[in-house]
Parts: structure tokens; C-alpha cells; sequence
């Protein structure tokens, strides 16, 4: 079982932060494997968030900006602390999905998030920065 340091790379952002997200994500992926629905690692990563002691909010909207104009609301997974995270559970990421969650990291305003996907063999996950 890999530690919380192991996933620390001080080349990116925010890495001890992400190296906890991480940690919980690799034991959610553990303990319930890939093929089920996005919802029942979205519920089972929060608690792992919370029981590691971060502060962890799911499902937070986000206001999608066009110069001055609001064109409306989108929900991402979950806020970290001040870092934005986002789940899948399919068979494996695509650039559709890295490059959805650049967008949505964007609008978010937030420097630093996560993609992370529990549907594959091993948890996937991308690191990104703003």
C-alpha cells in the first residue's frame, strides 16, 4: 500500500494536497474496484475526504463566464480545500474528458485540480493546473 508521500512531486502545485486526494481515491478504488456508477465513488470518496480531515464539499456549481455575460451554471464533483476534483467511472479517460476538466477548472477560478477515474483496472488519474 503506497503512502501519502509517495504521490508527491513537487513539480506540480498544490502536491502535498493532491498527494492526500490521491491516497483516498487509491483506497476507494481498493476497496470497491472498478463497474459501478459514478455516484457510489462520488459518496464513498467524500467520506474517505473527510475521515483523512480535509475539508471536502461535493457537487459545487460553478458560474460559466462569456467576457461580462454569465451563460449559466455547471456542478463539478467536488472542491478540496482549493482544489477542484473531478471523477469518472468508464473504461478509461479520453482527451474529451482532460479537456472538459480544463474547462470546467477555468471557470472554476481554482489553480489546481484532479481527474480521476474509477471505472478502469487501476484508478487513472491526471493532475491539472490552471
Amino acid at each position: 500500500m503506497k503512502t501519502v508521500t509517495e504521490h508527491i512531486d513537487k513539480q506540480y502545485p498544490l502536491s502535498e494536497l493532491t498527494s492526500r486526494i490521491i491516497s483516498c481515491a487509491m483506497e476507494v478504488h481498493r476497496s470497491l474496484g472498478p463497474g459501478f456508477e459514478e455516484v457510489f465513488y462520488q459518496r464513498a470518496l467524500h467520506r474517505e475526504l473527510l475521515a483523512a480531515g480535509m475539508e471536502a464539499t461535493r457537487e459545487v456549481d460553478i458560474e460559466v463566464r462569456y467576457k461580462e455575460l454569465t451563460l449559466g451554471k455547471k456542478r463539478i464533483d467536488f472542491v478540496v480545500e482549493n482544489c477542484m476534483v473531478e471523477i469518472k467511472a468508464k473504461g478509461t479517460l479520453d482527451a474529451t474528458d482532460v479537456i472538459q476538466s480544463l474547462s470546467y477548472l477555468k471557470a472554476s477560478g481554482y489553480g489546481v485540480g484532479l481527474l480521476i477515474n474509477f471505472g478502469s483496472a487501476k484508478v487513472q488519474i491526471k493532475r491539472l493546473a490552471n
